[in-house]
């Protein structure tokens, strides 16, 4: 229902995580990341000796590694490289891993296709191909991007298994050579039987997802994506491109990196006299030179490494590059962590021709091990940013300084360890760099309105609802604001209106009641509180509220069956025992009152209402000495009690008489 994520494995996780650890404790949803991370990248090296070394088997069916120090260094760089911090450090980051692992295991499957075949032409297992697209579907259940492994186990079939030779091909098409060689070699090795077994596999997993998801386009606002949203298609090809470009440089540096990349962070290029342009002309200059060499190398151990090098860095892809549908980021690191293995092959590959055309081996060892050892280091100073909220929202601001999301969050975090002053900076910031940011305005109110500036919170909060009139948070602190400024009418329809776009919101049906309390509509007040509590019967403000109304009101035994109707749902709240040990006690109830009194004292000792009010009962019981020492405890903790004070001075007199008469 947002943005058309259907990863129903990846959320099946989570619940066995969250079962497993008994709540929302993150050490088991961290540990099973790292873990997944650690199996992916051993599972890489598999990977990487059939990419970099080929696809043969012994007359056992046991494959072989003719390329294990290769494939060894390219899955290194892969368990290593910074980029993948965020999907393994954060835990949403599972669908790239879980969808990561089933996408190499669909290709490791692939190739057990022709495990017992020894490659003969014509020859592989069927069972091992609907395995392989299987696991395919369930990569994609874990992330959507996992379908594109059965377009990586196609190319991986025409050129390694099927041995075609693209420029050859292209070469008799522009000759217009009439051989049937070609179309023969594809019938005999069976490629058009597998070919379409994958491409069948493949529509029937992405019609079952259309069928489930429907075919609504996904929801996102222009501060997720702004150049999909452009007039111009040039303006949005350029801008797509740069996109790709800032992807490939975090691949290459992986120094500047960001939790969030929207919200302004990266401005749109709007003419070619921006220098950024020459970003994507760099990008594509290299990748024409890298297809160029994988097409026509007339070396076949070449062409087939960097080809597929190249199919793992861009299919992979592609599902985020805005080419099929509009996607709800400018660059995010989570969606490089599949294609992150082409660019470690491409490296690998590069290494290794450079030490064929060199005698300082040592040097090139030295590269490697220092390129090793700073990816590292990176990874583990990531890794501390993302250990909490305020270093990683902190680290964002060198990177992207204009990014308004980043100024909310930081100041969100302040707001939450009680630094008003410094939020409210960082608030007005985000406000300043993204005028209709609505949230940011919300946050600013709600603070202004707590120090008590209410017309310039009442301000921000109707901008807010403006903007985006169905933001039923805003509507609810608006109502707030105007309660608080005695106008009950605009707060009552501010309260309604909140109520209309969220129907289930037991907060905002809390504030009315307190507004209706206010205005002695005391039937109404419970009604509202009463539905707070049936959407949340957790609510114990809407509970209290209820209880001390009633009692307020000298409905005592309506009172108390709320109070334990309330104890029932929340048997641990010291508030709830608190409010109806107080209607206990003036219902003359005093050992039930007197034991629910010293249960709220032994959850919370240190509050002077909870000893004064035991005082109180203990007064009008005759149990005058435990009434002193509750009177005394209380004004320990609270001097300024001036109810507590004047009881405890009628105690005292009534003492001191107590005391004459005996004399």
């Amino acid at each position: 229902t947002s943005h058309k994520s259907y990863r129903p494995l990846t959320v099946l996780t989570f619940r066995i995580n969250y079962y497993l650890s008994g709540g929302f404790h993150p050490m088991s949803f961290h540990v099973t990341n790292i873990l997944l991370h650690g199996g992916i990248s051993v599972l890489m090296l598999d990977v990487f000796s059939v990419l970099l070394g080929g696809l043969q088997y012994t007359s056992r069916g046991r494959r072989l590694n003719l390329a294990p120090r290769s494939s060894l260094l390219a899955a290194l760089l892969f368990a290593t490289h910074p980029v993948h911090t965020e999907c393994v450090a954060g835990v949403v980051g599972r669908a790239d891993l879980l969808g990561a692992l089933f996408f190499l295991l669909s290709f490791l499957g692939y190739c057990k296709a022709f495990r017992e075949t020894g490659n003969k032409e014509g020859t592989h297992s069927t069972f091992w191909v609907l395995l392989s697209i299987l696991l395919g579907a369930v990569a994609m259940l874990c992330k959507e991007q996992g379908i594109t492994v059965l377009g990586l186990n196609a190319i991986f079939d025409i050129l390694v298994i099927g041995k075609l030779n693209v420029l050859e091909m292209v070469q008799k098409v522009l000759h217009k050579d009439k051989s049937l060689e070609n179309i023969r070699m594809l019938r005999n090795g069976g490629l058009l039987f597998r070919m379409t077994l994958l491409a069948l596999g493949g529509a029937g997993v992405l019609y079952v997802r259309w069928k489930i998801m429907g075919t609504g386009p996904p929801a996102f606002t222009e501060v997720d994506n702004p150049a999909s949203f452009a007039d111009s298609v040039l303006v949005r090809a350029i801008n797509y491109n740069y996109y790709y470009s800032l992807h490939a440089w975090l691949l290459l540096c992986p120094w500047w990196l960001c939790f969030d990349w929207s919200m302004g962070c990266i401005p749109l290029i709007k003419s070619a006299g921006d220098w950024r342009v020459t970003a994507p002309a760099a990008l594509w200059l290299g990748l024409i030179g890298l297809i160029c060499r994988a097409l026509c190398s007339a070396d076949r151990h070449r062409r087939r490494i960097l080809t597929l090098s190249l199919g793992f860095l861009i299919i992979p892809f592609l599902p985020a590059s805005n080419l099929f549908f509009r996607v709800g980021f400018v660059v995010a690191e989570r969606v490089l962590y599949l294609p992150s293995a082409g660019y470690c092959m491409l490296l690998t590959f590069g290494f290794g021709a450079l030490s064929k055309h060199t005698k300082k081996k040592k040097w090139i060892a030295a590269v490697i091990l220092g390129i090793l050892f700073i990816n590292v280091l990176r990874c583990v100073i990531r890794s501390g940013e993302w250990r909490n909220e305020e270093q990683l929202f902190r680290s964002a601001l060198s990177v992207c300084p204009l990014n308004a999301k980043v100024h909310y969050n930081v100041g969100k975090n302040l707001a939450d360890r009680g630094n008003q002053t410094a939020a409210i900076r960082y608030y007005r910031e985000a406000v300043r760099l993204n005028p209709k940011y609505v949230h940011a305005m919300n946050n600013l109110g709600n603070i202004l309105k707590e120090r008590n500036e209410l017309q310039e919170a009442e301000e921000l909060l109707s901008l807010a609802v403006q903007i985006q009139p169905d933001f039923a948070a805003a509507w609810m602190n608006l109502g707030i604001v105007q309660n608080s400024l005695k106008r009950f009418e605009a707060a009552e329809q501010s309260y309604r209106t909140a109520i209309k776009h969220r129907r289930k919101y037991p907060d905002c049906y809390y504030n009315l009641g307190r507004l209706y309390a206010d205005l002695n509509r005391h039937v109404d007040a419970l009604n509202a509180w009463r539905n707070a509590t049936v959407l949340k019967p957790e609510h114990s403000l809407a509970w209290n509220n209820m209880i001390i109304l009633l009692d307020n009101t000298g409905n005592l035994a309506q009172a108390e069956a709320v109070g334990r109707e309330a104890l029932e749902l929340i048997p641990n709240d010291h508030s709830l025992m608190f409010s109806l040990a107080n209607v206990l006690g003036k219902s003359q109830k005093y050992k039930e009152s007197e034991a629910l009194f010293l249960k709220a004292i032994k959850a919370h000792p240190n509050a002077a209402s909870y000893h004064g009010n035991l005082a109180v009962l203990y007064h009008r019981w005759g149990h005058l000495d435990l009434a002193k020492k509750h009177y005394e405890i209380s004004l320990q903790l609270d001097p300024t009690a001036s109810g507590t004070k004047e009881n405890y001075g009628l105690l005292r007199r009534k003492l001191e008489q107590m005391q004459k008469k005996d004399v």
